[in-house]
């Protein structure tokens, strides 16, 4: 039987997590300058505290099983529980910082889970999973964006090292990391899906200079810079070990992972919420919402259910793809419905706002993962033999009158 509702015991610790998250974790992000910044005394003695609350309710580090040291829900659950995590801004979440689900550790975690040595993985991974130290995945590049087939940075083999050379850009959350995860060219002639080989580099290996942090235009970032590096790789000499995976497998190793205004605002001697305009721009976000919950959670349903992200990777194209339209629109309607009040920094708006275009940057261009979708739903079609389309109406009608001929002749037809 289908069923919209998540298990009793579940549900109970996503009540607790609703709660929690609207009494202890969302008014950090008005007293603390940054939530991954370990050098502030506020954030150091008002976070881990409420890290080990979450470590007791059985939360932390829902994205990873029980043999990593989280609960094994899957993604399902998961999507559940980061439906209430997302909410805190603007700026950088604290509610992942406080469940151990923050991006991009999360994913660089499953990389070192997945393909790390056992001593990568007691260095590098275990710090990442206790919420000890940060990551960043060092891909994209500044004159090609995310697309590989233009990626310059190489990793050439010296003696019993790598020397890596090149620069990435937009490095999310190096200004914080101990640790970067960097795609790098080691086979310039093979094929672009076995050209890139993925290695695991710590952030104060010579020659690891940051060029500058880039901040979000009309996103909080807290102090010195924005979240997003710009790093240049000079001759950064690393070991033969801190290879991730196989040589040349780089590519596949990156693949593996409030309260609305118009009820109390009045114009024209009426309040907003009863203007039609005002209610249509409402309906249409609650209906936008709905729509894409609705994708997301049973994307990660599939997830579940096959464990093959490959069958799912329309389905997950399809998600980054709306994901960054009805953030942009929801943001775009309550900006409107709260005038210059929206538009100024004493609303979140113009951050969600800026975020959804962000979101439809920051994991590949929503085009490019449109066109995937498009692709693949065009693979589960075959073309038609003769000149008209499958549902062409006067040849279905022949081909019926053809199937039937006996009866219809019979009845004079």
């Amino acid at each position: 039987m289908w069923d919209f509702e998540t298990d009793p015991e579940f549900q109970e610790k996503l009540d607790w997590a609703d709660q929690f998250m609207t009494n202890e974790v969302e008014p950090l992000q008005y007293v603390i300058k940054h939530p991954l910044d370990l050098s502030d005394p506020v954030r150091q003695e008002l976070i881990p505290p409420l890290q080990e609350e979450v470590r007791r309710q059985g939360l932390w580090a829902c994205h990873l099983g029980p043999e990593l040291g989280g609960p094994g829900y899957g993604q399902l659950k998961l999507a559940l529980l980061n439906e209430i995590l997302g909410r805190s801004g603007p700026g950088p979440t604290v509610g992942p910082i406080v469940f151990g689900t923050a991006a991009p550790d999360t994913g660089n975690a499953e990389i070192l889970a997945h393909y790390g040595t056992p001593e990568q993985k007691d260095r590098y991974l275990r710090p990442l999973i206790d919420g000890s130290t940060f990551s960043a995945f060092s891909m994209t590049e500044p004159q090609g964006g995310s697309d590989p087939k233009v990626f310059t940075t190489t990793a050439v083999e010296d003696g019993d090292s790598w020397v890596i050379n090149g620069e990435k850009w937009f490095s999310s959350n190096a200004r914080w990391a101990e640790v970067l995860l960097v795609l790098a060219v080691t086979e310039p002639e093979a094929h672009i899906s076995k050209r890139m080989s993925m290695f695991v580099v710590p952030v104060h290996t010579p020659g690891v200079e940051f060029i500058r942090h880039v901040q979000v235009a009309g996103w909080v970032e807290g102090d010195g810079g924005g979240d997003h590096s710009y790093i240049r790789y000079n001759n950064v000499r690393i070991p033969k070990d801190a290879l991730l995976g196989d040589r040349g497998q780089g590519f596949g190793v990156a693949q593996t992972p409030t309260r609305w205004r118009p009820r109390s605002r009045t114009t024209q001697g009426e309040q907003l919420a009863q203007k039609q305009l005002v209610q249509q721009m409402i309906a249409e976000a609650w209906m936008e919402i709905e729509q894409f919950r609705l994708l997301v959670l049973q994307t990660a349903w599939k997830i579940d259910r096959y464990n093959d992200y490959n069958k799912v990777r329309m389905d997950i194209s399809a998600v980054k793809v709306v994901a960054s339209k009805v953030l942009s629109e929801v943001a775009t309607k309550a900006l409107q419905i709260h005038g210059s009040l929206g538009l100024s920094e004493e609303m979140p708006f113009v951050s969600m706002l800026v975020n959804g275009l962000h979101v439809g940057l920051a994991d590949g261009p929503s085009e490019i993962h449109t066109l995937g979708v498009a692709k693949q739903l065009l693979t589960q079609y075959k073309p038609t033999d003769g000149v008209f389309p499958s549902q062409h109406i006067p040849t279905l009608t022949e081909q019926a009158r053809t199937k039937y001929a006996s009866t219809l002749v019979k009845h004079g037809k």
